[in-house]
C-alpha cells in the first residue's frame, strides 16, 4: 500500500508538472515578449531595479526559456524524471516495512508483560530519528516536523491498538 502510494503521488506531481511545462511552452511561442515581461516583473518584485530585472529575464529566456518560466512562476528546477515515480514506490515500500519492523521484532523479543510500553517507546525513538533525518534534509524547522511526525505517528498506533482491543 505504501509502496503504491509513494509512486502515485510522485506519478501525479510529475504528469502535473509535464502539464505545467507544456501550458508555458504553449505561451512562450504565444507571446514571447510578454513572457520575458512577466518574468521582468517577477525579479523586480525580488528586489532587483527594474533594468537589471529586464537583462536578467532576457538572459535566462536566452539560455533556456522554458526552464527560467517553470523556475520563476512555479518552482519547478527540473522536471521529474520518468523513473522517479518508481523509486519513490520503492523507497515508501523501504520506509514502511522498516518501520513496521520495529513494532514486530519487539513483539517478538520483548516479554509480554512490558511489550506494549516497548513498542511505544521504540516506535518515539524511530519517529523522533525520523523527523531529525528529516527536518536536516528538508532545511526544515525541527520542533514542527517533530511535533507533526510524533502526533500522526502516535495517533495512527493509538488507531491501531484501540481496533485491535475491539477485534482481538
Amino acid at each position: 500500500m505504501a509502496a503504491a502510494a509513494g509512486m502515485a503521488a510522485a506519478a501525479a506531481e510529475r504528469e502535473a508538472q509535464l502539464v505545467i511545462a507544456e501550458q508555458e511552452r504553449a505561451e512562450l511561442d504565444r507571446d514571447l515578449s510578454g513572457e520575458i515581461d512577466e518574468l521582468a516583473a517577477h525579479w523586480e518584485a525580488k528586489g532587483l531595479t527594474p533594468e537589471t530585472a529586464r537583462r536578467v529575464a532576457e538572459e535566462l529566456t536566452a539560455h533556456d526559456a522554458l526552464a527560467a518560466q517553470l523556475d520563476a512562476e512555479h518552482g519547478i528546477d527540473e522536471i521529474m524524471a520518468e523513473a522517479a515515480p518508481i523509486w519513490s514506490g520503492v523507497a515508501a515500500g523501504i520506509a514502511f516495512a522498516l518501520g513496521a519492523a520495529v513494532p514486530l521484532l519487539i513483539t517478538w523479543l520483548a516479554p509480554v508483560a512490558i511489550e506494549t510500553t516497548a513498542i511505544v517507546l521504540a516506535v518515539v525513538l524511530s519517529l523522533v530519528l525520523t523527523s531529525l533525518v528529516a527536518a536536516r534534509a528538508g532545511h526544515l524547522m525541527l520542533r514542527r516536523v517533530l511535533v507533526r511526525t510524533l502526533v500522526v505517528g502516535l495517533g495512527t498506533m493509538g488507531v491501531s491498538y484501540v481496533a485491535g482491543l475491539a477485534f482481538f
